[in-house]
């Protein structure tokens, strides 16, 4: 399946969701009668769960419910680890909206006729349900930060549209969502001050998932407190001098701009690399723009200041 279109690239969910509510297609066929509290969502002994299993048997309860609350439905497969994946990531998420949404997990190899009713060309999709209408969301495999960005339209939307009951215990709070575990050894590693360990884990989790753009923010952040780390006034002040009396010197240029990042001063510090950049050749260029790519990542891809550097930094290569 071809990757997701960037988060940038792509319509705002909410104008998104809004128009698939419209002239959705119909899941009639799929409606058939379930025998009652047979594996119907909701109904195991007063337990609430927040994640389901999508079967011919459940899914008219799931439509039903999706009057009361978005139902979430993320379809994978056995032969897919990125659609096992996107549907753990979903757990996590919605299990932290406690009631508001319904994740429904759907086995295309047991339940074909789902996949074909919502069209989708493969696994991962992720599609939900809002007053028993179709509501795409996504293809293949998102960051955790982007599929909860999703999650928000869709409550917004489910909202607009008269869905916003909660099931189970409507005085619960939402939960913040548990961190992935390498995420969370990585945390755990820069409290203790081990910033080589808290670079593995997220090297690791970034192997496993290469567009976890958490995991890459996360690293580019270690990576900053490891080229500034044990740096005290005297070599703060010695490496401004060294950067103002050797402007070709990138490493110098690039240590400056971490110090900028690190006091606050965001412009400052992409401004000086994208000026080196725009006044260099060679090796050195490349070296500041993949580091420039970094600090992009530390202060975030939809900060306005990043927009503007990203504008600068394609005139001073074209």
């Amino acid at each position: 399946m071809t990757e997701p279109a960037s988060p940038s690239a792509r319509p705002a969910a909410g104008d998104q969701l809004s128009g698939n509510l419209r002239g959705a297609i119909d899941l009639s066929a799929l409606q058939r009668s379930s025998p009652a509290g047979d594996g119907a969502p909701g109904a195991a002994g007063g337990q609430q769960s927040f994640a389901v299993d999508a079967t011919e048997a459940t899914f008219p309860e799931l439509v039903q419910l999706s009057s009361e609350v978005p139902v979430v439905v993320s379809m994978f497969a056995s032969w897919s680890p990125q659609s096992q994946s996107v549907t753990g990531t979903l757990e996590r998420l919605v299990a932290a909206y406690v009631g508001r949404l319904l994740l429904a997990r759907a086995n295309i190899e047991t339940f074909p006729q789902l996949a074909q009713a919502f069209g989708a060309q493969g696994v991962p999709a992720v599609v939900a349900l809002v007053k028993g209408q179709p509501v795409p969301l996504f293809n293949g495999e998102l960051s955790e930060a982007d599929t909860r960005n999703y999650l928000e339209e869709l409550l917004k939307v489910a909202a607009a549209n008269g869905v916003n009951g909660t099931l189970g215990d409507a005085e619960a709070q939402p939960q913040e969502a548990p961190l992935p575990p390498l995420h969370q050894e990585a945390l755990e590693a820069i409290d203790r001050g081990d910033l080589a360990a808290a670079a593995t884990a997220y090297r690791q989790a970034l192997a496993e998932r290469p567009a976890d753009a958490e995991a890459k923010a996360g690293l580019a952040q270690v990576q900053l407190m490891q080229r500034t780390d044990g740096l005290d006034a005297t070599a703060v002040e010695a490496a401004r001098s060294a950067a103002a009396e050797q402007p070709d010197d990138v490493e110098a240029q690039l240590l400056v701009a971490d110090l900028d990042l690190l006091g606050g001063h965001v412009e400052d510090g992409l401004n000086r690399v994208v000026g080196f950049i725009a006044g260099h050749f060679g090796p050195e260029r490349e070296v500041a723009r993949l580091r420039l790519l970094e600090l992009f990542e530390i202060v975030g891809i939809s900060d306005p200041r990043v927009a503007k550097a990203r504008q600068a930094l394609a005139r001073a290569l074209f």
